[in-house]
């Protein structure tokens, strides 16, 4: 009988493997090391036209020198490849008379020790997804033209999962290009080969039942889990065959972002980058939440310390409760205390009723005290009783209130240096100092800022109604080798001063503000290379301010979005170089 003395590597096309093979139309056969077919399963019957016991020990090429070999015996080439496997795509004529495209993978069978044993090809049967693809792409332009401009992502994939097309909003979600994604499996893109994770396209492609509106993550090129609302489908052919699925997917996490800020409700998701410091503040900031535990957060100003304190806050057991901030650098001394502890009827002039302060309105929530280092040494002994034993005294009072909050801090200086001068207690320091996070300035976590430019953009879109679908490549030059001495919040007005003066789909470096782009004309004027080069920088971007504000009539804010940057910062600026009216 044919085939009963088979060698051992045809195991490989029993049980549940080979089912899988027929299920996704994958057509296998192997051939022994004196190129005899020692196995010929169904799928390759079908696409070749050939019957197992026609074939069985006979050579290959004595079978296919004349169609599926094309004149070349690929099991040679393999062996050559030292085990890589060889891929073609060519055309054959099935048993009915019909032309097929196939690709065929040819590689070497090798033992336990290493030793060539034989040879595997595999034949997949591309016709009907091409075909697919051809009525998508070339026949149908309108259907092509409209799934490219729908505000959707669409993929479709093959019986196998593996993606077959993708639209351009697909591409903008994910960040991946058509090029880099198709032939993968979807899995890439859905995560759905990892543990407890359900697979909505497979279920659809495998019932044919269309599943809607269904609250879903995609993995995106950068790594980030992005929430998304998704659809699945089977596809068919003519013939009422499944052939593949598709899926339609909307990007939730702007939407779910702008409702988190309308409700004052940040969360993780609203913290971004990938940079290792800031995965590290990542790993310890559910167990920092979860705690009781005063917090004290360290960084520049802009790097994000009031988002980290509502983060904080809201994943947290007091989440329900109120989140109260006090910037303490912004309030005269004599009115802090006052503000922060409450007053008494009576206790100055026209104190005309008791007013509590913001300790009691934070009371069973948190408190964010911002800017701790400039909080004045007479109020600083007050707050440390506050810490150690949940009381104090109003403002002109005589009966102890009692509280129950949680403090958060935030300084942008070194507290240890305030601590050392005399100007900060130190027994105030090491009980705010219990859980100490540190946001490093943006120009440390320079992989972050193509995420943050890609976040910002996606959110104009939304909030300004703009267009942007990409940064120029001159533009996103400068933007990736600035210094950003606001941080953060610098790079985000700069954005949006880009997507407000774009007016189109692609943000120019003529769109940056002129700042910027004074100091890549340095640079590309060879600048860097020249003694005085800081002092010419220094001076163009004095005369830019200068410019700027008279420009202006003087008016801080309006001037400060015309560059780009923080009024803050244009403050400080102003300072450094001495700029007056």
């Amino acid at each position: 009988m044919p085939g009963k003395d088979l060698p051992t590597e045809t195991s490989i096309l029993h049980g549940q493997f080979s089912q899988l093979l027929e299920n996704l139309g994958i057509g296998v056969f192997t051939v022994d090391i004196e190129r005899r077919i020692t196995s010929f399963n169904e799928t390759v019957q079908r696409l070749t036209g050939l019957k197992e016991d026609e074939v069985i020990g006979r050579k290959c090429y004595e079978v296919f020198f004349s169609d599926l070999c094309h004149g070349q015996c690929m099991y040679s080439e393999a062996v050559k490849a030292s085990g890589k496997p060889l891929a073609f795509d060519m055309e054959i004529q099935d048993e009915t008379g019909s032309r097929r495209n196939i690709t065929k993978l040819v590689s070497p069978l090798l033992s336990s020790d290493g030793e060539v044993t034989g040879c595997i090809e595999i034949l997949q049967d591309l016709s009907a997804y091409n075909e697919l693809l051809d009525r998508i792409r070339y026949d149908e332009h309108r259907l092509k033209l409209i799934l490219d401009n729908l505000d959707i992502g669409v993929f479709t994939v093959n019986r196998g999962g593996h993606i077959t097309s993708f639209n351009s909003m697909a591409e903008s979600i994910t960040g991946y290009e058509r090029q880099e994604i198709l032939g993968q499996h979807h899995a890439k893109l859905t995560g759905c080969n990892l543990p407890g994770q359900v697979c909505s396209l497979a279920e659809s492609i495998e019932t044919g039942e269309t599943l809607a509106n269904l609250h879903r993550r995609l993995f995106t090129k950068d790594g980030r889990k992005l929430p998304i609302r998704a659809n699945f489908m089977a596809l068919r052919n003519e013939a009422g065959q499944t052939i593949g699925g598709l899926e339609t997917f909307q990007d939730l996490s702007l939407i779910q972002k702008l409702n988190r800020a309308i409700s004052d409700k940040y969360t993780f998701a609203d913290m971004i980058g990938k940079d290792g410091v800031m995965q590290q503040v990542f790993e310890i900031l559910p167990v920092v939440a979860e705690s009781e535990a005063n917090v004290l957060v360290e960084g520049p100003t802009g790097t994000g310390k009031d988002l980290l304190a509502k983060i904080i806050h809201n994943a947290s057991r007091r989440k329900d409760k109120p989140f109260v901030k006090v910037n303490c650098a912004a309030l005269p001394d004599n009115l802090l205390e006052s503000e922060m502890f409450g007053y008494v009827k009576g206790a100055f002039t026209g104190a005309d009723r008791d007013k509590p302060g913001r300790f009691q309105e934070a009371e069973g929530g948190s408190i964010f005290l911002d800017e701790i280092g400039d909080l004045p040494l007479s109020l600083q002994a007050k707050l440390l009783r506050v810490l150690e034993d949940k009381e104090f005294y109003p403002l002109g009072g005589r009966e102890l209130s009692q509280v129950d909050v949680r403090i958060i801090a935030a300084t942008n200086q070194i507290l240890e240096n305030l601590v050392r001068e005399k100007k900060f207690r130190e027994d105030l320091y090491y009980r705010l100092n219990v859980m100490r996070l540190e946001l490093p300035p943006l120009k440390e976590r320079r992989a972050d800022i193509p995420l943050l430019i890609n976040n910002f953009v996606k959110q104009y879109n939304v909030t300004k109604g703009a267009s942007v679908t990409r940064i120029a490549e001159d533009a996103m030059d400068i933007l990736l080798n600035y210094d950003y001495p606001g941080n953060i919040r610098e790079l985000e007005n700069i954005i949006e001063h880009a997507c407000v003066l774009c007016q189109g789909e692609i943000v120019e470096r003529r769109h940056l503000p002129l700042y910027m782009q004074a100091i890549q004309s340095s640079r590309d004027e060879g600048f860097v290379a020249r003694p005085g080069v800081t002092e010419a920088r220094v001076q163009r971007e004095r005369e830019l301010i200068v410019e700027a504000l008279e420009e202006h009539r003087w008016h801080r804010q309006k001037a400060a979005k015309a560059l780009g940057m923080d009024r803050t910062t244009l403050w400080r600026k102003m300072k450094k170089y001495n700029i007056a009216r």
